[in-house]
């Protein structure tokens, strides 16, 4: 008995071995990942608690002396008039994210369950733009914007942002797919057209993708500066709000990186409460 539970025995510690170091590395590489993480917004914390002659005599890791002094945010947010980017920000995103999601959405609609001449090469555009370097438009793309008379407009930007990217497409796509077609028919004996299968049928099957869209896009285009800062530069955007602060002289470090806390803080909120929505929606897509 003994030689036949050796073997066994054997087994099982070496299992046990796997399984601890596994583990082992599951922890140590979530650790590192949250030292990486974690390090870079406890300097600028730091920073952003510090006055400027505090700043200059001390190092990033020195934790400040005064932990509740908040003249840097409040110069920050007024000098930096930040409420207007807040309020510009909130505009342009908001008409972006819906024009993104309903122009998707029916886009994929139609690629998905309608079967037309020129199919795959419309599909195959839209692989072809993603290979062209969007730097590389620029010139036509101004000189678009301003022949419309949309410069230094939030029209302009809302224009150039609620154009559905590729991804979002795909997305849409590979939702849509999971749906049956029978509902599309069963809506159809009851009378429905195209129009209503989507908006009653289709489209509220689609929240997972649209939530997944709406947060990964919506943080791309909160964060943009190129576009904000090129064709909105009269008006302020909450990514164009902390360039204030730098001059030619040098940049008041404490107070961008006070700008930069606030300017998180949204974002991280949004992530907090909307996570499930993020992760539910990229492994279902995963999926199919």
């Amino acid at each position: 008995m003994s030689i036949a539970t050796r073997p066994r025995n054997g087994l099982t510690l070496g299992m046990r071995l796997r399984s601890m170091s596994a583990q082992t590395a599951k922890y140590t590489s979530l650790i590192v990942a949250s030292v990486v993480t974690l390090l870079p917004l406890t300097v600028v914390l730091f920073a952003s608690l510090k006055s400027s002659t505090e700043y200059a005599s001390t190092g990033p890791f020195t934790p400040p002396t005064n932990w509740f002094d908040f003249d840097n945010f409040v110069t920050a947010f007024t000098n930096g008039a930040m409420l207007e980017g807040f309020v510009n920000t909130a505009i342009v995103l908001a008409v972006s994210l819906v024009g993104t999601v309903f122009i998707g959405t029916m886009a994929a609609y139609a690629l998905d369950r309608f079967a037309f001449r020129g199919k795959k090469l419309v599909m195959g555009l839209f692989l072809v733009a993603t290979l062209i370097p969007s730097v590389t438009s620029q010139v036509a793309t101004f000189q678009l914007i301003n022949g419309l008379g949309l410069y230094d407009t939030k029209a302009a930007l809302i224009l150039l942002f609620m154009g559905t990217d590729v991804i979002a497409l795909y997305l849409f796509i590979q939702f849509m797919q999971s749906i049956p077609i029978s509902l599309d028919e069963a809506a159809m004996i009851d009378g429905a057209n195209r129009w209503t299968i989507y908006w009653r049928v289709v489209l509220p099957l689609l929240k997972p993708a649209i939530a997944t869209v709406i947060i990964i896009k919506g943080i791309a285009i909160y964060n943009e500066f190129y576009s904000a800062f090129l064709y909105l530069p009269s008006q302020g955007f909450i990514s164009t709000s902390l360039f204030r602060f730098k001059g030619p002289y040098g940049a008041h470090w404490e107070i961008i990186a006070a700008g930069t806390i606030i300017v998180i803080i949204p974002t991280l909120i949004a992530f907090l409460f909307l996570q499930k929505w993020i992760y539910k929606g990229l492994t279902s897509g995963a999926v199919k």
